[in-house]
């Protein structure tokens, strides 16, 4: 087995430096899927000297086989539909629908719990690096680029300290630019590639983006 991080807090700052020549942009933006991507996340956007954010995205489970989806919503009002999902779906529509106002109930409530009241950034016209703590399929990093590209962001980074192979492969397809540091070829899950891969709360997403924005605030100030 590849060496392993020694937390997460390691392999963002592994990660921020494959990303340097973003440093110093003003309109780079690195966003963390909660919960682990952010202190991730975290380090590659303080090295960056970059304004951190969260990005949320529900998956919209098909009713009955909620495993299988037919699309999701992200932060920022986004939605994204499988419509060959969606074409094997009875009375799509309605239940379509149904799915995503409950999703989008739990998105809103995990938006308010984040950013504590803040409006999501403005993406338009941005440089987005997006990060996680790692990939296994890749599916929830794949419905956040496609998200991503209907916000009016100008260059989508996808950035993860770990994946295997042929997913990093794939998220090369749909992001602009990705970046996979560790792809292991007989990869089981990203939680071996850490010592300490411990859980992160609600309240640890909370401070690194209380922290983050003070920071910037003080080199802005």
């Amino acid at each position: 087995m590849e060496r392993a991080f020694a937390n997460r807090s390691e392999a963002g700052q592994l990660l921020a430096e494959k990303l340097e020549q973003y440093a110093g942009h003003d309109n780079v933006i690195v966003l963390g899927l909660p919960r682990g991507g952010v202190p991730v996340a975290y380090e590659v956007a303080k090295r960056l000297g970059a304004p951190l954010d969260v990005f949320i995205v529900r998956k919209l489970g098909v009713p009955g086989f909620e495993e299988l989806a037919a699309g999701a919503i992200a932060s920022g009002s986004v939605r994204v539909l499988n419509e060959d999902v969606i074409r094997a779906i009875p009375n799509a529509g309605a239940a379509i629908e149904a799915v995503t106002e409950r999703e989008a109930a739990e998105l809103e409530r995990r938006e308010q719990a984040y950013r504590e009241g803040r409006a999501p950034p403005e993406l338009r016209n941005r440089i987005v690096i997006l990060v996680d703590d790692g990939l296994a399929t890749g599916a929830t990093m794949r419905a956040a680029v496609k998200a991503l590209r209907q916000s009016g962001a100008v260059k989508i980074v996808a950035a993860v300290p770990v994946g295997p192979p042929d997913t990093c492969r794939e998220l090369k397809e749909e992001a602009n630019e990705a970046i996979c540091l560790s792809t292991p070829e007989f990869f089981q899950a990203v939680g071996q590639y850490y010592d300490d891969f411990s859980q992160t709360s609600d309240e640890d997403v909370r401070e690194l983006l209380r922290q983050r924005t003070q920071e910037v605030r003080r080199t802005n100030s």
